[in-house]
């Protein structure tokens, strides 16, 4: 793993941390951006924190931050290496106050997912990644220890984590079709990505275009594959981060690798299916 590069995130997302665990026991400030779409104040003071050191380690890469004006990132798709920012990913949760929220790094090169970092406030644990390195869950005390995704191949005995805030038709039909053994609802698309990379899940999906945008994907998407997953939207197909359209329109899909083939089937029938009709 180029520990430079990893080292380097892992104390932005630090320093993020420390904001927003300051605005968790201070109070705060709820705003919407939109229909059931909060913001804080944490969010926007992690954002500014995390572009400006990024801004001062990386100059010239651009930064796509989810708090960020969309102006200060205009012509990202035409660069090479792109720095995606989840200030605060799970702001629900940050406002319930259940601890299931996280500061997510990634970068991507060349359009794929090459490294990220995801850290829990709450807990102090971080989880970091870089594609063809490995992956690595650090302690609030800096110990390191290697994750790897499960080797379950069988979807009888899989357990699935999905959104706490939603569960619609599809994954509630894929989830009856084939099977799973356990499903467990979790805030925040971080928990829900490190859960599969670290083995105490099988399968993370989110297979509606209501599954967030790049910024919600990359640092897991790397975190994921640096750990011997795998990684895809809801077809199968890999996420392109230097696609100017950052939403992510088919989903997300985070297994193990030994399950992601099987549910990529189920998922493509499925669609099949609703074309017919």
């Amino acid at each position: 793993m180029t520990e430079s590069l990893t080292d380097n995130l892992l104390a932005i997302a630090r320093a993020a941390s420390d904001v927003v665990l300051g605005y968790y026991e201070a109070g705060f400030e709820v705003t919407y951006k939109g229909p059931s779409d909060p913001v804080t104040d944490a969010d926007h003071a992690a954002n500014e924190l995390i572009c400006s050191r990024l801004q001062q380690q990386y100059p010239g890469v651009p930064i796509v931050a989810e708090e960020s004006n969309p102006r200060d990132f205009d012509g990202h798709a035409e660069q090479r290496e792109v720095f995606f920012v989840d200030p605060l990913d799970g702001t629900r949760e940050f406002i319930a106050r259940n601890g299931e929220f996280v500061v997510m790094i990634g970068l991507a090169q060349s359009g794929a997912a090459r490294a990220g970092v995801i850290l829990a406030p709450a807990t102090g644990r971080a989880w970091i990644g870089e594609v063809g390195c490995g992956a690595f869950e650090v302690a609030p005390d800096g110990s390191r220890q290697a994750i790897a995704p499960s080797t379950t191949s069988e979807a009888s005995l899989a357990r699935v984590v999905g959104s706490r805030a939603l569960l619609g038709p599809q994954f509630r039909q894929v989830i009856s079709d084939l099977h799973f053994a356990r499903v467990t609802q979790v805030g925040s698309a971080g928990l829900k990505g490190v859960a599969v990379a670290s083995g105490q899940a099988e399968v993370y999906l989110a297979p509606s275009d209501r599954a967030g945008m790049r910024w919600d994907a990359c640092a897991i998407d790397a975190v994921v594959q640096a750990a011997g997953g795998r990684f895809s939207d809801a077809l199968g197909c890999p996420i392109d981060y230097a696609s100017p359209d950052l939403r992510n329109r088919r989903g997300m899909l985070a297994t193990n690798g030994a399950l992601h083939d099987v549910i990529v089937a189920q998922l493509a029938a499925m669609h099949s299916e609703q074309q017919a009709s």
